[in-house]
């Protein structure tokens, strides 16, 4: 009879714990069902953003997504274009305002832009940030 009593006190506790997993604080770590119904409808990012092909008003690829800018307010500011080179290798980095990318069909557009235009204009930069240090291990006690 214990051992019945003590199976159902830490199946009782098994699930409380598992209710309140995913809460840091009072801000969940998860999503609502409603906001992953509204996430299905989106964009992933690495899978139709990064890395493919931008083209300008006659079909012609100048440049493909290198980065998405996030700005501070966690708007997506601008899109980092490469721009000649092949494979990677001397490319030339600009930075596009999100909202001059044109989304049609699927494909990214940038409206009147040539490739040498892309080449002619300022190479982007990144912020030279200091890395945080790594996160230390903590024993356990």
């Amino acid at each position: 009879m214990a051992l019945h009593k003590a199976v159902w006190v830490a199946v009782a506790l098994a699930a409380s714990i598992n209710a309140h997993a995913q809460v840091a604080g009072t801000q969940p770590l998860s999503v609502t069902v409603e906001q992953s119904q509204a996430l299905l409808q989106g964009w992933s990012v690495k899978k139709s953003v990064l890395g493919k092909a931008v083209y300008n008003d006659q079909n012609e690829k100048i440049g493909s997504v290198r980065d998405l800018i996030v700005a501070p307010d966690g708007s997506v500011s601008a899109a980092i274009l490469s721009a000649g080179g092949f494979l990677g290798v001397a490319t030339h980095d600009v930075a596009v305002p999100i909202a001059a990318l044109d989304v049609r069909g699927g494909n990214l557009y940038l409206p009147g832009a040539t490739k040498d235009a892309l080449k002619a204009t300022p190479e982007f930069q990144y912020a030279k940030v200091q890395t945080p240090p790594k996160p230390k291990k903590v024993q356990a006690q």
